[in-house]
């Protein structure tokens, strides 16, 4: 399984755009794409897809975190080239979409092959929990319910082997020991101090 950030605060790779928000896109063996949260900015979002040689028409299916405008913003962006991609929506997210086939998440649920979604968690959130060779990997949005609760909704799924996205406010940093993988994103607080505390395993 691949995890690509297409849009973050952050960029490495010279051309790419960066911008205040989120998107990751999930590639498998076999899988079509999919993408999680879609960034602030339509254009955006769709130039660093170009930069990075993914077909946005290839995505078939479209997972959004939760229903702030930094993880939302590039939805019309995206759906406005791709006539295929289904819907995981939180049930706090009150935006329709009578074109598309709409999941409305709240408890747990499969989303395909080895993806998972946590259930909106107090009401306003959902993060990834991705089964890999290793364990769970999560990918998170903003991390709005708290860090460590979503490792307790993903731990059901298996043992929790790393971490990428927003962590909001979370220093609860003992909650990161043991992880081989650790990748602070756009919404978190703490990012420096998470990558002094854990160098080795921060990306």
């Amino acid at each position: 399984m691949k995890i690509t950030i297409i849009y973050d605060n952050e960029v490495r790779k010279v051309g790419l755009r960066k911008g205040h928000g989120f998107s990751a896109l999930i590639e498998g063996a076999g899988l079509s794409p999919l993408l999680f949260d879609a960034g602030a900015d339509g254009s955006a979002l769709l130039h660093n897809m170009r930069e990075l040689n993914i077909n946005p028409q290839e995505i078939s299916i479209v997972v959004v975190s939760h229903a702030h405008g930094d993880y939302t913003g590039g939805l019309s962006g995206i759906l406005g080239v791709n006539e295929i991609a289904a819907l995981y929506l939180p049930s706090s997210f009150k935006k329709a979409f009578p074109d598309r086939r709409v999941t409305v998440v709240k408890g747990p649920v499969q989303i395909r092959e080895s993806i998972f979604s946590t259930g909106e968690l107090e009401g306003v959130e959902q993060s990834l929990a991705l089964k890999t060779g290793k364990g769970i990997f999560v990918l998170t949005g903003c991390a709005h319910p708290g860090v460590g609760d979503i490792f307790t909704a993903a731990a059901k799924f298996g043992r929790i082997c790393g971490i990428a996205g927003g962590f909001h406010k979370f220093r609860q940093f003992e909650a990161f020991h043991g992880l081989s993988l650790i990748c602070p994103c756009h919404c978190t607080a703490h990012k420096q101090e998470i990558g002094d505390l854990f160098k080795s395993e921060t990306l």
